[in-house]
């Protein structure tokens, strides 16, 4: 891994007997690639579907893993643009479990404290779909434990674009000079520009790429690739994961001389 990484600085008010306390550091925002939902229902000769009904499971854990751990962010990608290519009946099922999920989950969001966003192009959802984000998003906008992001119709270059699109309006109305456009004018106008920095990417599967995800907010993030199947995360797949994460020198261009003086 280039560049990489300087240990983050433990937490002075990490919690007695927490993976803080014993790693020193965490990451303070994770996104995970949740990938394998189709080979592991092929595994068992089930639909696709199935592996996606399955997958919720390991949402589940994932959330209530970073809730224990004081993690503040947790993005996942779950629908991204390219996506939409798949077979209309595969699509339709996702969307059909989505509204579900949605229903199901705002409650136990709200009861743990929990701060739901959606991420993407969301226009490109159906107008039902779309009141039941914008209501998940509103009833637990106070929240404060964790923020849960959630990528839908969600691609790194699309991100981008739309942060240049925004700024080029600004531009062109006279709020803005072009000289004025930098790193930190791009990264305001990105979809998760009010949170911690990415700290660790997870991919699931078997995979070795990032698939058009977080492709700005990637910069510095450490990566973990692991073989297991998304439906087979639990919370001991995530601990191994952040124990890794602790392990690593973040350096950020510098050398490790230059970290530890």
């Amino acid at each position: 891994m280039n560049e990489a990484s300087v240990l983050v600085a433990p937490d002075p008010t990490r919690v007695p007997g927490t993976l803080r306390e014993e790693l020193g550091c965490l990451p303070r925002h994770i996104a995970i690639v949740m990938d394998g939902n189709g080979r592991w229902a092929s595994q068992r000769r089930r639909p696709r579907t199935f592996g996606h009904r399955a997958g919720q499971k390991a949402v589940r854990a994932a959330v209530e893993f970073c809730l224990r751990e004081g993690i503040q962010a947790l993005t996942l990608f779950a629908f991204s643009s390219e996506n939409w290519q798949r077979p209309a009946s595969e699509i339709k099922a996702l969307m059909d479990l989505f509204l579900r999920a949605l229903d199901r989950e705002i409650k136990s969001l709200q009861e743990n404290n929990v701060r739901l966003r959606f991420i993407g192009d969301l226009d490109s959802f159906d107008g039902p779909l779309r009141q039941r984000m914008a209501r998940g998003q509103t009833v637990t906008q106070g929240n404060t434990a964790l923020a849960l992001n959630v990528a839908v119709s969600y691609g790194g270059r699309w991100d981008i674009t739309q942060a240049c699109q925004r700024l080029a309006r600004q531009v062109q109305a006279g709020e803005l000079a072009p000289e004025a456009i930098d790193e930190a004018a791009i990264d305001a106008r990105l979809s998760l520009a009010e949170l911690p920095p990415l700290d660790l990417l997870i991919r699931t599967g078997g995979e070795r790429r990032i698939s058009n995800f977080l492709l700005w907010q990637l910069a510095y993030a450490e990566l973990y690739f692991t073989e297991t199947l998304w439906p087979d995360i639990d919370p001991a797949a995530m601990r191994a994961a952040c124990v890794d994460f602790a392990g690593r020198e973040r350096r950020y261009g510098l050398t490790s001389e230059q970290v530890q003086s």
